[in-house]
């Protein structure tokens, strides 16, 4: 793809509003990028995502995406439901690296890693 062409999802996300989007920028790892994201799955606030199936949110996001999207967004998504569904989220928990699959945290447990290098969550945590 022509990096000047936009796909209609990419289009989509980048009209959505950065007001709209702010309420869940409060989430840990979750930046602008992230939270059009989910404001394009139909998830307006943090209440939103109580109590919701993370991988069903980022097999969504597939679809609507149209071609594969980062493992790390599913880590985010994981991250993002724990916060909302917790009344007191355990702040050792609010790393969205910390909900990696077990195979790929194997893999970010070897000694040049320190977190995986995820395009899209890493981005966003960096901006905290």
């Amino acid at each position: 793809m022509n990096p000047l062409e936009l796909t209609t999802y990419e289009t989509q996300r980048r009209a959505v509003p950065r007001d709209a989007i702010r309420p869940l920028q409060v989430i840990p790892g979750i930046g602008p990028s992230l939270a059009a994201d989910l404001y394009l799955l139909g998830i307006r606030k943090v209440e939103s995502l109580k109590g919701r199936d993370p991988e069903a949110l980022y097999r969504k996001l597939r679809r609507l995406v149209g071609r594969p999207v980062d493992r790390c967004v599913l880590y985010a998504f994981r991250c993002a439901v724990y916060f909302a569904s917790e009344p007191n989220p355990d702040p050792a928990k609010l790393k969205w690296w910390l909900w990696m699959d077990e195979t790929a945290a194997k893999e970010a447990k070897r000694p040049s890693a320190s977190r995986p290098a995820c395009a899209s969550a890493a981005s966003s945590e960096a901006r905290r």
